[in-house]
Formats: C-alpha cells, sequence, structure tokens
C-alpha cells in the first residue's frame, strides 16, 4: 500500500495558523476556505482561539458548519475582549459531520490555565490510547478525534514531568514527546498555556508549514496568501512583533519552510528554541588570543622603562617576607580551614576552565578640530578623555593636547569620571583637542550567577539604600506617558519569553536591538528619544544605548550610559564607530557589579571595548564639551578617533 492511500495520510486540505505576539494585539484576520477532497458534501468550518488581555482562560468561538467567513469577521470586529498574545486558528475542511466539542482548536484546563491545541493530520487513535499511561480523570477525551487524544496525551506527560508551564520544560524532553506521535502518522501540532507556544512539523505530514518573524514598520495592506489573510492595522498594534506559523507562505515577508521532525518554540513574539536550526546566536565574545603574552609574564610600562611583572612580583615577596605581616599569612596558609583568594584582578592569569586570561594594549587617538567664522573671544570647555583606570583597565600613559592657551581646573566629578575644565581668554578662530592614550585592557573570568545573592530572576529586591544610591540610574527620561507605558509593554515580553531570567533577559535585549534596528548614521539627533528609536527602528550607538537603558530601567535595574572606543579590528559590521567615539549600556546587577552590554554590536563589554566616561545619560558623559561667551559665530566640527592594537 503506497503513502498515500494508507487512511493514516489521506489528502488533508486544512490549514492551521497560530501567532506569538510581543504584547497585546488584534490582527485582523481573514480565512480563504481552499476545497476539499470531496467537493461540495464536505463541511467548511473554523475555530479560532485566544487569551483575552493576556488572561490564564482562554476564549474559543466555532463554527464546525461555516460556507464562508462572515460569522468569524463579527467575532473578532464585535468583542472588544479580542487583544491576546498568543492566537490559534484552524481552518477544517477536511472532514464532515463534526460537532462544536469535536472542532480545532481544543483547550482543556490545566495547572491553572487554559491550554490551547490544534492539529492537521491523521493519527493511529489506538497506538495514543496505549501510549497514554496518564488515566487521570481530568485527562479523559471529550470527543471522539485523534487529535484530541494527543492533547491529552500531551498534557499527562507535562503532569507526570512535574511542570506547569512550557517554559518550565526541557526542550528536548518536549520534542521526544511530539516525536512519539510522530510515529503514529501525520503530526503537524501546536500547543500553547498562554504564553508559550511550541509548533511541531511532523515527518510524516503531507502539508506544509512555515514560520516567519514579523517586525515593524507594518505595510497597510498586510499579509496574503492562499489560505488567509492578516494585517495589523489597529493603531494600538503599530509597533507589535511576532511569530507566526501557517500552513502556506504569505506573498510578502521572508517565509521558512519548517523541516520534518522540527519543533520550533516562540514565546512573547520570537524565537526561544529549534531543534533543526542552529540555536539563537550567543552573545559575540572576542577570542582569546593564545599567542598574546598572559597578564604575568609580559613586560609592561612602568613611567618608562620596560619590567617584568615577575621581577616586581619577586620584589614584593621580600618585602612581604620582612614584616610582620608575612608570618600571620604564612600561619593562616597553613592552616586547612582557610580559603584564599586572589582579590587583585590583574593577577589573576587563568578562567576556572584553565584557559589563559591575557591583556590587550591599545593606542588610542582622539581628535576634535573646531573651526569658526568670527574669533572666538571667551569660551569655556569641559574635556572628559582620560580613560579608566581600575582593576580590569590600566591606563599607561595619557596626554591632552590643546592648540589654544588657557586656564585648566582638574577634577573628578560625581560619576568618578576625570574632567578638565578648559576656560580660554584669548581669541582664537581654530581649536584642536587631542588625548592620545596607551591602555591595558586585562581579561575576565566569566562570571559566576550560582549564588542565590546574585538574584538571577525578577523582580529584584534591593535594599532601601541601594535604591537611594541608584536612584539616578533608575529614573526615565522624561516622555510623555503613553510612549513610558508602550516601551513598559516592550521590555516586559523580554522578560516574559525568558521566563523572568535576569541574564537572558538583558541578553535578549541586547541582541534584539541588533538583528531589528538599523544602524544609520545621521538619522538622529542629540534630541531624539529612546521611543522615537523604538518607533522608527533605527539609529546609532547613542540611540541603542539609550533605548537598552530605558528598557533595563523599566525592568527595574539600574542601568548607566558609558563613552568609550571599540576596536574594530575585531571585523565587526559597524566599522563606522571607529571613526568616532562609542556608546553602550552597563547595568548594575546585584553582587556581581557593573557590566557593560554594546547593543549596536550584539554583544557583551569585553577586551574590545575602552572605557572612558559615564553618566546617566550622554550629557553627563560627553567627551567635549563648552559654552562660547562672545564671538564664534558658525561653527565647523571634526573628530578623529584611531585605535590601534600594540604588541609587545
Amino acid at each position: 500500500m503506497s503513502k498515500k492511500d494508507h487512511p493514516l495520510f489521506s489528502d488533508i486540505s486544512s490549514d492551521i495558523f497560530a501567532f506569538s505576539f510581543d504584547g497585546l494585539s488584534s490582527p485582523l484576520i481573514d480565512l480563504k476556505f481552499r476545497t476539499g477532497p470531496q467537493k461540495g458534501d464536505h463541511t467548511l468550518g473554523w475555530g479560532l482561539a485566544w487569551y483575552p488581555a493576556d488572561n490564564k482562560a482562554a476564549m474559543v468561538a466555532k463554527d464546525p458548519a461555516a460556507k464562508d467567513t462572515v460569522s468569524l469577521k463579527g467575532a473578532m470586529s464585535d468583542w472588544e475582549g479580542f487583544r491576546s498574545t498568543v492566537f490559534f486558528c484552524k481552518v477544517r475542511g477536511a472532514a464532515t459531520g463534526y460537532t462544536h466539542l469535536e472542532t480545532q482548536p481544543f483547550t482543556r484546563s490545566f495547572a491553572g490555565q487554559d491550554w490551547v491545541f490544534m492539529h492537521n493530520g491523521n493519527l493511529d487513535k489506538e497506538a495514543i490510547k496505549k501510549l497514554h499511561h496518564n488515566k487521570s480523570i481530568f485527562l479523559e477525551p471529550l470527543g471522539r478525534t485523534d487529535s484530541e487524544l494527543a492533547l491529552v496525551f500531551l498534557l499527562g506527560k507535562i503532569e507526570d514531568y512535574g511542570a506547569r508551564t512550557l517554559a518550565a520544560i526541557d526542550h528536548n524532553v518536549l520534542l521526544s514527546w511530539f516525536l512519539q506521535l510522530d510515529d503514529l502518522g501525520s503530526a503537524d501540532m501546536a500547543i500553547s498555556d498562554g504564553v508559550t507556544v511550541a509548533v511541531f512539523y511532523g515527518s510524516k505530514s503531507q502539508s506544509s508549514l512555515y514560520y516567519s518573524r514579523i517586525k515593524p514598520p507594518h505595510a497597510a495592506e498586510g499579509f496574503q496568501s492562499d489560505a488567509a489573510s492578516f494585517a495589523l492595522n489597529n493603531p494600538r498594534d503599530t509597533f507589535r512583533t511576532a511569530v507566526v506559523f501557517a500552513s502556506s507562505p504569505f506573498a510578502s515577508g521572508k517565509w521558512t519552510p519548517m523541516q520534518g521532525g522540527q519543533l520550533i518554540i516562540a514565546r512573547r513574539g520570537a524565537v526561544i528554541w529549534t531543534n533543526k536550526k542552529e540555536a539563537p546566536p550567543k552573545l559575540p565574545v572576542p577570542p582569546q588570543q593564545p599567542d598574546r603574552p598572559s597578564a604575568l609574564s609580559s613586560p609592561i610600562l612602568q613611567g618608562g622603562p620596560l619590567e617584568k611583572i615577575t621581577e616586581r612580583n619577586a620584589l614584593f615577596a621580600s618585602v612581604q617576607a620582612q614584616s610582620q605581616q608575612a608570618s600571620i599569612v604564612a600561619k593562616l596558609a597553613s592552616m586547612s580551614h582557610v580559603q584564599s583568594n586572589v582579590i587583585n584582578a590583574r593577577s589573576v592569569t587563568h578562567a576556572p576552565d584553565g584557559s589563559p586570561l591575557t591583556y590587550r594594549l591599545y593606542d588610542v587617538v582622539h581628535s576634535t578640530e573646531y573651526t569658526y567664522e568670527k574669533a572666538v573671544e571667551h569660551s569655556t570647555h569641559t574635556f572628559r578623555l582620560l580613560p579608566v583606570e581600575d582593576q580590569l583597565q590600566e591606563v599607561i600613559h595619557s596626554t591632552l593636547t590643546i592648540s589654544a592657551e588657557g586656564e585648566d581646573v582638574r577634577f573628578e566629578d560625581v560619576f568618578g569620571n576625570q574632567n578638565i575644565h578648559y576656560s580660554i581668554i584669548k581669541p582664537y578662530r581654530q581649536l584642536t583637542v587631542s588625548c592620545r592614550s596607551l591602555v591595558k585592557i586585562f581579561g575576565q573570568a566569566p562570571d559566576d550567577y550560582g549564588p542565590a545573592q546574585r538574584q538571577a530572576r525578577f523582580p529584584i529586591s534591593w535594599m532601601p539604600w541601594q535604591l537611594q544610591v541608584m536612584e539616578p540610574y533608575l529614573l526615565l527620561l522624561e516622555m510623555p506617558e503613553t510612549q513610558i507605558a508602550e516601551l513598559l509593554v516592550y521590555a516586559r515580553a523580554f522578560s516574559e519569553r525568558n521566563a523572568g531570567h535576569v541574564m537572558d533577559t538583558l541578553n535578549d535585549i541586547n541582541l534584539t536591538i541588533y538583528r531589528d534596528y538599523q544602524y544609520v548614521p545621521g538619522s538622529t539627533s542629540f534630541s531624539t528619544t529612546p521611543f522615537d528609536v523604538y518607533a522608527n527602528r533605527k539609529g546609532v550607538c547613542q540611540d541603542f544605548a539609550n533605548l537598552f537603558i530605558t528598557l533595563a530601567r523599566l525592568l527595574g535595574i539600574p542601568a548607566r550610559y558609558r563613552m568609550g572606543y571599540i576596536f574594530t579590528g575585531a571585523n565587526y559590521e559597524n566599522k563606522i564607530q571607529s571613526d568616532a567615539s562609542h556608546a553602550w549600556a552597563e547595568v548594575y546587577i546585584p553582587y556581581i557589579g557593573w557590566r557593560g552590554f554594546d547593543p549596536t554590536n550584539g554583544c557583551l563589554v569585553s577586551q574590545d571595548h575602552v572605557r572612558v566616561a559615564c553618566g546617566r545619560n550622554y550629557l553627563d558623559a560627553t567627551p567635549t564639551s563648552g559654552t562660547i561667551y562672545r564671538g564664534g559665530g558658525k561653527e565647523d566640527l571634526r573628530v578623529q578617533v584611531t585605535m590601534n592594537e600594540v604588541y609587545l
């Protein structure tokens, strides 16, 4: 018997659609009924399920005997509650005599929420009954279909696993359950708990299944296919992002066919996991350079002459041996219960896995040239150009050259930045400010997020005094309340689709800005707000940093703006950044400290980044600023940055 003639693989003309949005949406869906295998005597029908206002209880609208979509359009247009982050829709079209009880999508209350399920295909019902070992009275099917048997089988597996949501199930374990059903026939399936959507495409499927990620801006005409059309023309859905699954590709957009045996897990408008493609890329981290000298064996500059760190360590050991404290240290070291820790990060030469931690040395030149139409008779300036000096970054040498004579005042501002306040009282028509720094960036072992104090999940608990200190980094830039509300929905979508995991959420924000937003020089200005960037989906490094900071603060994570430089020898996409100062965001993680995220490049801040100034926003960390009190007129500005790696 051929595969086509087998009763389990009869012709299937049903269509299924599933949507996972990043926020509440009201898509305008229109179904196009296809001709079934037996023309004229089959029932078309449709079923639609969603979670009104993102509640745990699902709403289902069905019409098993429909010959058109009039009732479907009425359900969507007349019900104010038609707003959800998850939508399931199926046009049956392949069977006759179905009732509401046997019309998909199916719903079943389980573990405190409604679960929605739909299936396109035919499965061996007797074989499913043998697989379904969980005989709970709450998991008995109501109808006669193989599809509902598949649903109760999956819920039984979830109960046996001890999970209450799809997010709590190991991805490969969930895949194994679908593969058991895949052995029993054609198994195109989708299941949701109201937050996560899991879609499986059977290896024996007789139909197709496609998926796409829909991002703003949305075309007014929407998306059209042979089976359906949908549009996001509700003004409240202007900025929504969605992952859409469909039985046929739509005319516009990028639609990827699913592969046989593929499981895709989507949550809040993004693909979380799939077994047939590469997992979502991890944050790119510049590779270690084993041929470079290690932190303890290489020469460094010490006020001019080169010295070996090993020689310095030997001198340190000699001095220590002569001190009274040395005997105390030796006594402590002999005790078996004493734990020894190296607290100078520069002295740590290897990561816990044994890989060497190397330093990288950079020569950075930042030049700014001002040219004026008329002579400037009096002006004052502030320069923040000296790189940070701390355990991971060492400034070996730095000089600031200013072409005009003036008086300078050096000080450290409230953010810890080194400032030079410069007053010029002699006339000039051209002013050149150039800073050259030799900076060493030490390698750092990966952070350990294991200890409970580091609070891996939202919400983060802050002590009152911590909140008081961090208040400047938690306050949002003033924007209309409606814009903040929209950004809050966007921020929460990241947290929800990462199950409230702090680092996964931050990494997701970082990568999403990198993927979804265009780097377009000149498209924004200093007055551009984070909402403007969010709405237009384009900007430069300063804009992406500001958007990241806003989303982090909305989630209760202190965030600050960091100005510095990036070495583009790592072949980053946005190489134009090498021609000017770069910007990124830093967030404070409890019991970890400040950590940098570069949304322009979708990476964590590492040894490619030289840190200079920081603050609440750009104005606190701008490298050069000033005021002209007399003269000047039209101004021409030219900025040039060069950054080269130095090998000793």
